[in-house]
């Protein structure tokens, strides 16, 4: 039963049907609105791994300011270091997205 649950609840739009000890998913066909509703989904795991980078550059932010044993200057430099990272990662998540996205729509 909590398999077919997370299945269900997955967000792809699977059906989950019992047959004894096994599971049978149909899977529906890639039609081009199946397409962007797979699309959709890849775009919701990438804004989540943004938000976590971000939850992480705020982090490593706070523990910046808080360091009283840095001078003004360090703390800038490591101020820019963990925003390049930031942004850096960012990109590569965006990157991977639309690769992503492209090969879905691909037919």
């Amino acid at each position: 039963k909590s398999v077919e649950k997370a299945i269900r609840d997955s967000g792809l739009g699977l059906n989950p049907q019992p047959e004894g000890s096994l599971i049978r998913i149909p899977v529906p066909e890639l039609n081009e609105e199946r397409r962007k509703e797979i699309t959709k989904v890849a775009g919701q795991y990438a804004e989540s791994a943004r938000v976590s980078i971000r939850n992480v550059r705020r982090d490593g932010m706070d523990d910046i300011k808080k360091d009283s044993d840095l001078s003004e200057d360090d703390k800038k430099r490591l101020e820019k270091e963990v925003q390049d990272l930031t942004d850096e990662k960012i990109k590569i998540i965006d990157d991977m997205l639309a690769a992503k996205e492209k090969d879905i729509m691909t037919v």
